[in-house]
């Protein structure tokens, strides 16, 4: 029983400290990623069947979801880099 115990006890140190600091950010950024690239597909779609003056909406919201994915990429590139100097 002891032995189990102790065998938990390190294999759970063990994860805790190979595990990055920062590995929920990084997920968390991860998934905000895979959204925006989810709604970068919705708008590109819409812009089959939009109207000439939405089109121009539609061309401004792309725009700023590509402002979004770029700072999210970054912020991912930060943390790796901030993890492995």
């Amino acid at each position: 029983m002891l032995i189990r115990a102790l065998f938990i006890y390190i294999t759970l140190t063990t994860v805790a400290v190979a595990l990055h600091e920062n590995t929920f950010a990084v997920f968390e950024l991860k998934e905000q990623l895979q959204m925006l690239y989810i709604n970068m597909w919705e708008l590109l779609l819409q812009l089959e069947y939009v109207t000439p003056d939405q089109r121009l909406v539609v061309y401004e919201e792309i725009e700023h979801l590509k402002q979004q994915i770029i700072q999210t990429i970054d912020l991912l590139k930060q943390h790796d880099q901030h993890q492995h100097p």
